[in-house]
């Protein structure tokens, strides 16, 4: 994935709404006592960095010239493919409540739903 489609720059600051964006994700899922598990022992920040790669890839920026990031953040951590919307489902919940465009937030369901392999 080369990213889903640019989304209009003008009065986005991409940066700043994908590492609050991700900071915002993973305390959602860090409070679900389902998925909360899922995390003990894992290194959040290099989990947030290939959040973030993945996000900003999705949103059709450039991710520091990395055409696709490196295969699936939440792939290796056992999620059931349930578990896996839901924490999906949380990228969306965040996106909006950043007022991002409903057409980048589809393009980073899609991304990280394909990051499963779903």
């Amino acid at each position: 994935m080369t990213g889903l489609g640019a989304y209009p720059m003008e009065g986005w600051l991409w940066p700043a709404v994908v590492r609050d964006g991700v900071a915002r994700w993973l305390r959602l899922v860090a409070a679900d006592a389902e998925l909360a598990p899922y995390l003990i022992g894992v290194d959040r920040a290099r989990l947030a960095g290939h959040l973030a790669l993945t996000l900003t890839a999705a949103l059709g920026e450039p991710a520091g010239g990395i055409a696709r990031p490196a295969a699936g953040a939440w792939r290796g951590l056992g999620l059931t493919e349930a578990q896996h919307r839901r924490v999906v489902d949380y990228l969306a919940g965040v996106l909006r409540a950043l007022d991002v465009p409903g057409g980048a937030v589809a393009a980073a369901r899609r991304a990280f739903a394909d990051e499963a392999g779903s």
